[in-house]
């Protein structure tokens, strides 16, 4: 199964001016199709930390990247640039069609600035823009490039997952509450099988220590089973429990 990322690019997501919307749109589109988050980057338009993260996300050979922001014909929009030197070592080169949907959609306003947005990466394939025409972008069917809008970017997204990644079985998962300091539960969380979803949240509730237990799986019967054992486990220590 892909590893799948998202970078969000924008000054103005961290130092507060705008609040970002992206991450909780693509996380739960992801997770309707059975699909989740590998890992998700909000960062500031600096040339060298977009090219670091984008190294970094194609070091992974299973990765899928869908980044946000940064295509348009303003100078601090870096990444169509940054994307063509880390993912094809190639400079941008002018797309005829991208060309041609800009020219029709501006006409003469499309001169001198505008046009910059149809120089991609070469082997772009194009995302169509419902608000405007403007295209984003995709390279390789593994990493798409969308702009910062949200009513332009998530449609070019949701056709983008539609397209080339078919939805998987949903998770089963199961949580429940155990009260204990996470210490006295690590042999326990030792000898559950790797392929299984596990998240452990301790917090203290008043004075006393608890922790909320998160498994998960494609198959309904291997939830059950490590939930049960890991009740059993705990029940054995004379430890408390009870359902989220």
């Amino acid at each position: 199964m892909q590893n799948f990322y998202s970078v969000i690019i924008g000054s103005e997501l961290l130092n507060g001016r705008r609040v970002d919307k992206h991450f909780a749109f693509l996380n739960q589109e992801l997770r309707d199709r059975g699909l989740s988050h590998k890992g998700s980057f909000v960062i500031e338009d600096s040339p060298m930390l977009i090219q670091n993260c984008f190294n970094m996300i194609l070091q992974d050979p299973k990765s899928v990247m869908f980044c946000f922001g940064g295509i348009g014909a303003t100078p601090d929009d870096l990444t169509r640039a940054i994307a063509s030197e880390v993912f094809t070592g190639d400079p941008l080169a002018l797309h005829s069609t991208a060309k041609e949907l800009i020219e029709k959609q501006f006409g003469n306003e499309a001169y001198p600035y505008r046009i910059t947005m149809a120089m991609l990466p070469p082997h772009a394939e194009l995302l169509h823009n419902v608000v405007n025409n403007v295209p984003g972008f995709s390279l390789f069917n593994r990493f798409f490039f969308t702009p910062g809008f949200p009513s332009m970017s998530w449609p070019m997204i949701k056709e983008a997952l539609d397209k080339h990644f078919p939805s998987q079985p949903q998770l089963y998962s199961t949580s429940f509450i155990v009260e204990s300091a996470e210490n006295d539960l690590i042999e326990i969380m030792e000898a559950l099988p790797k392929e299984l979803h596990f998240s452990s949240l301790p917090r203290f509730v008043g004075e006393k220590r608890i922790v909320e237990i998160y498994l998960a799986h494609h198959e309904q019967s291997l939830v059950e089973q490590w939930s049960q054992y890991f009740k059993d486990a705990v029940r054995s220590k004379g430890k408390m429990i009870k359902d989220c």
